[in-house]
């Protein structure tokens, strides 16, 4: 099938179907049947917590496979509309079979993440990117990791932490997740056990609202957690994932012991935007193509994104947290704000993410 596929996938081919591809003419047959467009249909959701689920997936021969820590963008059909979000792959990438999952937390304003652990059915065909993200597991894992994670930040760790595992690596593993409580945690059996079917790993879980009783380690990520758990961070490769705040305080504390050069980080969650900010100011003029401005506002302070929506516009989006590029657009003049790194751009014809960019003064972008 991969040698008919890339026959399929050829100029000429591409030239007898034109104007459409030839996934559009497949897919009146069956949805499955792609050349270029990923597809897979759902296996079993399972229920990891009150408010979160795995989907685990079947993807067709398009499917290239992931790195761990990587993600995807997930879409669904509803009512006749394609919703798209992104979510880490959380399952193992040494996984013999052809199946893979993603597990997500249900968040009482996400229309995809709500209708994922409350409705989604077995057989359900979604609409999937190739893997992506550089947040992403070696190939040739070190010797000493920390993996590090806060709430659902957990998923890309997951997904490498269980690859370590079920390619026997023999190296130090530090696993460090920090949850509410136990009850809000997930894979809560699968982390009772993880240290045990690892060769050489350590898996710490810190509850910052009901800590246990007997815990070693309790409040938010402190330097002092790092000493306890004997992490040297200046020899010791650290993924982490999780809210603005962990990943804050994580950068802050690398940088102060040099080594800021062993640390990969990946967001889930945006900063809360400020929109007293003092450069909430000027105007936001939306531009499409070579027609000139077609809305121009005042600049509120909130993301470019949202301005945008409110004002009546529909800019493609994705993750709304900077991870894929669904929202890149040209950014004509003017200066923006990035939300996370706090970075200044004012470069003329810069692509930017509308959803983590926020407006300093004037500025005009092209949707």
């Amino acid at each position: 099938m991969g040698f008919v596929r890339k026959t399929l996938a050829t100029r000429p081919v591409a030239t007898l179907t034109s104007p459409h591809s030839l996934d559009h003419y497949l897919d009146r047959v069956h949805p499955m049947w792609t050349v270029e467009q990923v597809r897979a249909r759902v296996v079993d959701v399972i229920r990891e917590t009150g408010d979160a689920s795995t989907v685990v997936m079947r993807p067709n021969g398009a499917w290239k496979g992931f790195r761990p820590g990587q993600h995807v963008q997930f879409g669904i059909e509803v009512d006749g509309t394609r919703k798209v979000r992104v979510f880490s792959v959380a399952s193992s990438a040494a996984g013999r079979g052809r199946t893979f999952s993603v597990s997500v937390k249900a968040h009482p304003d996400g229309y995809v993440s709500q209708f994922l652990h409350r409705e989604l059915e077995p057989g359900t065909i979604v609409h999937l990117s190739q893997a992506e993200g550089e947040f992403a597991l070696p190939a040739a894992a070190p010797d000493r990791l920390l993996l590090l994670s806060g709430g659902s930040g957990i998923t890309p760790v997951m997904s490498m932490a269980r690859t370590l595992r079920d390619r026997d690596h023999r190296g130090h593993v530090t696993f460090l997740h920090y949850a509410k409580s136990r009850e809000d945690e997930m894979f809560t059996p699968e982390l009772d056990r993880l240290a045990g079917e690892m060769h050489d790993a350590e898996v710490v879980r810190v509850y910052t609202r009901v800590p246990e009783s007997d815990a070693a380690l309790t409040g938010r990520f402190h330097v002092d957690h790092l000493d306890h758990l004997g992490v040297d961070a200046t020899n010791t490769l650290t993924f982490v994932c999780g809210p603005a705040g962990l990943i804050a305080s994580v950068r802050d504390t690398y940088t102060d012991l040099g080594a800021a050069d062993q640390l990969r980080q990946e967001y889930f969650k945006v900063p809360s935007v400020d929109l007293d900010a003092a450069d909430a100011t000027g105007t936001i003029s939306f531009d499409a193509a070579d027609r000139g401005p077609v809305v121009e506002i005042q600049n509120s302070g909130a993301t470019i994104l949202e301005q945008a929506e409110l004002a009546g516009l529909t800019p493609a989006f994705g993750c709304r947290m900077g991870v894929c590029n669904t929202c890149a657009v040209k950014k004509l003049s003017g200066a923006v704000r990035h939300v996370v790194s706090g970075e200044i751009g004012a470069n003329t014809d810069e692509t930017i993410k509308v959803c983590v960019n926020v407006p300093v003064g004037d500025v005009t972008v092209a949707l």
